[in-house]
């Protein structure tokens, strides 16, 4: 990862994800994309390890480090842990903690004020000189290249790591949208949660996001003909260590609950939605990004059941940093806001 110098007070854009941070420079594009972990010292409060160091101790610190996610489902659960990274990230991303820039952070459209309130403060104290905040399927769909600004209809699901956001756009704006905290880990935690059922094997939440990644699908159909998997946990019956072969279709069948919950949060915003709206979706089709769009037959299994068409974008993973980096350009105008 190139440590950037002599920026100047370029701005920055920030994709504060539950699962990852990544850090858009202005005229620079991506230059980090590290783990939202932090560890620190239990006793004295010191912060440890940030990103990919601290991702590697989850699991395996000794009792006197603490390996902490301080985002949870989109917002900040831990303000002054968040804080503490946030600084850690604007500061390798610039290569200079002099440096004041000013900050666009996105956040999930259904969260409070008061949330919203918490992520531009942990900012300004982090090291910005000041932030402002964009909603996630806005800049997502930003990043994934749609029309957004047109009068034109638009329909974008970002599946992230706490949330997923389900928006309609058009003329620069959301029509209708909706935010639900059913996302990457909660189908994380449904596979420990099958797995433990089934087999008896208690695994960790990084060896079921594995397993979700490669052996996942959305289909439980298509599942059966896939090959599975072997995992490796804690025996709940001997307490020992054991390994177990899965196999696709369990995976699918333990995120399936999930994958309903989505597809009625986009049903939901197109019935909310105008005929017009309606229509143009229709003709251009949905749109998914983030990482959980990745998830093998999701984009068939959405469009089987909402009867629309649907695709991935280019760049899932990066729509959302892509599109706040994008939105940086209208930093002049959020100023006088």
């Amino acid at each position: 990862m190139n440590i950037l110098f002599g920026l100047g007070t370029k701005n920055i854009g920030i994709d504060l994800g539950t699962a990852n941070t990544l850090v858009y420079v202005e005229g620079k594009g991506i230059v980090l994309r590290e783990p939202s972990v932090v560890a620190r010292n239990a006793k004295t409060g010191e912060i440890v390890a940030v990103g990919n160091e601290a991702q590697e101790m989850l699991g395996r610190a000794p009792a006197s480090i603490e390996v902490i996610r301080p985002m949870r489902d989109g917002v900040i659960a831990d303000y002054d842990t968040t804080v503490a990274m946030l600084k850690y990230y604007i500061g390798k991303a610039l290569g200079n903690r002099n440096v004041r820039p000013y900050v666009m952070v996105c956040v999930p459209s259904g969260i409070t004020t008061v949330e919203k309130r918490a992520v531009i403060d942990a900012t300004r104290v982090a090291g910005a000189r000041d932030a402002y905040v964009m909603e996630e399927p806005f800049v997502a769909a930003v990043g994934a290249g749609l029309p957004v600004m047109d009068p034109t209809g638009s329909m974008v699901v970002d599946i992230g790591g706490g949330t997923t956001d389900v928006a309609t756009l058009s003329l620069g704006g959301i029509v209708s949208s909706r935010s639900i905290r059913m996302a990457g880990d909660k189908l994380d935690e449904a596979i420990v949660s099958y797995v433990r059922k089934n087999y008896n094997l208690l695994i960790g939440l990084p060896t079921a996001e594995h397993a979700k990644i490669t052996i996942g699908s959305a289909s439980i159909e298509k599942a059966r003909q896939m090959e599975g998997e072997a995992v490796r946990g804690r025996d709940l019956l001997t307490g020992l260590p054991k390994s177990t072969e899965i196999t696709a279709e369990d995976v699918a069948t333990a995120i399936h609950e999930g994958i309903l919950e989505i597809i009625n949060a986009i049903k939901e915003t197109l019935e909310a939605t105008s005929p017009e709206i309606s229509a143009d979706v229709v003709d251009h089709g949905i749109v998914l990004t983030g990482g959980g769009a990745l998830i093998q037959n999701l984009d068939e299994v959405i469009s089987d059941a909402t009867k629309v068409p649907v695709s991935v974008a280019q760049d899932p993973l990066d729509c959302v940093v892509l599109g706040t980096g994008e939105s940086l350009k209208s930093m002049e105008v959020m100023k006088k806001k």
